[in-house]
């Protein structure tokens, strides 16, 4: 593919043509019997435009006349290392010989951001898809469904069991259960063998994403099993590791420590597969009041990210959206051969602190961008499976201190993080880093998720320097103060501009986004 048209199928969904044929469908509803009970809305961190997202997203343009590398203000080149150099044009991949597309791939959640990148561009040159997806609400749902080489799955991957008379009488309801557990009491809640089953008839090669819908040990071992029936040539699993596992004084992390236990299992029943562990999406960024990647807006224009890392200690970054899906698919075109046998990808593109996150967030925003490390607070309802793993995340990169080497490695083993950024360019040589996320995505999902912060700066650009960008794209207010941009060193402070937030926010409550169906998980 050419790089103008690598990049726009990549950050643009596609435009539902209401003449366009709808893709094949399959409800599970209607090809099991089994019913699914009522459907669990999932929660995302941030969204892609919606209907009637419209306008252009002014963009700081103070680069294009101060910064002499700069092109125009949409400009993504960058004097950053060579690795961070991504845009298409820029950072332009060499072409390889293309596999035969009569293959089709199964894939679950579909939806997601991992699988739906995948789907873009599979689809586009020639793969098949049988998609499974919880429902067809959101922008990537209807983008999926409505895409002619994909045959659509519609269902939950688990089931609510009926209820007998006298699990009625003794209160049982099994159709209210919080299905998000990570301790695996469900009661009252299976797995949809069926559906499961239907996934995999007529394909050859799998993507799987499970998320902390219903019990994801018997789900994922269930995939496993009906893979290894259906003569899959080639598993790829979304994994993620069991911190105790790799050190017993480590807390393990409930909904990744489930990806590790299926990741066993996969290898002990010996389909041929590799395993995938994705770093921090630059897409989990948002302003709205969300948990962890909370891009707090404040009232001087600048922006405030509070989470439990430490401020010096690297993290592997990646753009699910962008640079999943042509990973990925090169995984499945360079086959078992080079990746089978259990080996573990470490997908990130950027290795990054805290605070080198931040700078280069300013750097693209055109806004000064600050680090503080402290402990998670939740402003908005999440599910209890959720809440729970980030109870287990901030004891884990607490831990060690302030000794950021101390800190746990991410991917829990750091033999992989050294491989970081090495074997995903071995797969995809186009990332598109955090810099170039902050100037040319962030905005769009901000703007999908009710925000105008970005018009607002357009009507005073000439009174605010936060606005303007000084030399090497960063704001002039972020470099006079190291305060500005980076860690600030006090996990306690009551800085008054934060508390004047906070009461406005108590009583905010999680409204969905257009991407209702997606994991919403780091």
């Amino acid at each position: 593919m050419t790089g103008d048209f690598r990049a726009e199928l990549a950050i643009r969904p596609a435009p539902l043509n209401i003449n366009r044929k709808p893709a094949n469908g399959i409800s599970s509803h209607s090809t099991n019997g089994m019913s699914n009970g009522t459907s669990t809305n999932g929660i995302s961190t941030n969204g892609t435009p919606t209907n009637g997202a419209t306008g252009a997203i002014p963009i700081a343009n103070g680069a294009a006349n101060r910064f002499p590398g700069h092109k125009h203000a949409r400009s993504s080149y960058s004097d950053s290392p060579f690795i961070t150099r991504n845009n298409s044009f820029t950072f332009r991949p060499a072409k390889r010989s293309m596999a035969t597309p009569a293959k089709t791939i199964a894939v679950v959640n579909a939806s997601g951001r991992q699988a739906a990148s995948l789907i873009r561009y599979a689809t586009a040159v020639g793969y098949h898809v049988r998609a499974q997806m919880r429902n067809r609400l959101g922008v990537v749902a209807t983008e999926v469904a409505t895409n002619e080489n994909v045959t659509v799955f519609e269902g939950e991957l688990y089931t609510r069991l009926p209820r007998t008379d006298s699990q009625k009488a003794k209160g049982s309801l099994s159709d209210h259960v919080d299905v998000t557990r990570a301790d695996s009491s469900l009661p009252g809640i299976g797995v949809n063998y069926d559906l499961i089953h239907d996934i995999f008839r007529g394909a050859q090669l799998a993507f799987i994403n499970t998320t902390f819908y219903g019990d994801e040990v018997k789900i994922g071992e269930a995939l496993a099993d009906a893979a290894k029936k259906a003569g899959i040539q080639h598993y790829v699993y979304s994994s993620m590791p069991d911190h105790q596992a790799y050190n017993p004084e480590w807390p393990s992390l409930p909904l990744w420590a489930t990806k590790h236990q299926v990741e066993e299992y996969i290898q002990e029943i010996g389909l041929p597969a590799t395993f995938v562990y994705t770093g921090i999406y630059n897409n989990n960024f948002t302003s709205l009041s969300y948990p962890l990647f909370c891009m707090h807006l404040r009232s001087d224009g600048s922006f405030l990210w509070e989470a439990p890392f430490h401020p010096d200690a690297k993290l592997p970054w990646l753009d699910a959206e962008h640079d999943v899906g042509p990973a990925i698919l090169q995984v499945f075109k360079d086959g078992v051969t080079k990746w089978g046998g259990g080996k573990r990808i470490a997908l990130a593109y950027e290795m990054l602190s805290p605070r080198e996150a931040c700078q280069l967030f300013a750097r693209g925003v055109g806004r000064p961008v600050r680090y503080k490390r402290r402990p998670i607070e939740l402003k908005v309802p999440i599910p209890d499976g959720y809440r729970t793993q980030l109870k287990a995340l901030e004891q884990l990169f607490f831990f060690g201190g302030e000794d950021p080497k101390k800190q746990p490695p991410y991917f829990g083993s750091r033999e992989l993080e050294d491989d970081v950024p090495k074997l995903a360019m071995e797969l995809w040589e186009g990332p598109r880093g955090i810099e170039e996320y902050a100037r040319e995505v962030f905005p769009l999902e901000e703007q999908a998720n009710g925000l105008t912060w970005m018009f607002d700066e357009e009507d005073d650009t000439e009174d605010n320097d936060h606005n303007a960008i000084g030399p090497g794209g960063i704001p002039p207010s972020s470099l006079d103060t190291s305060q500005s941009v980076g860690y600030d060193g006090d996990i306690n402070d009551n800085d008054t501009n934060d508390n004047e937030d906070d009461e406005d926010e108590d009583g905010l409550v999680m409204r969905v986004t257009a991407r209702d169906d997606e994991e919403w998980l780091p």
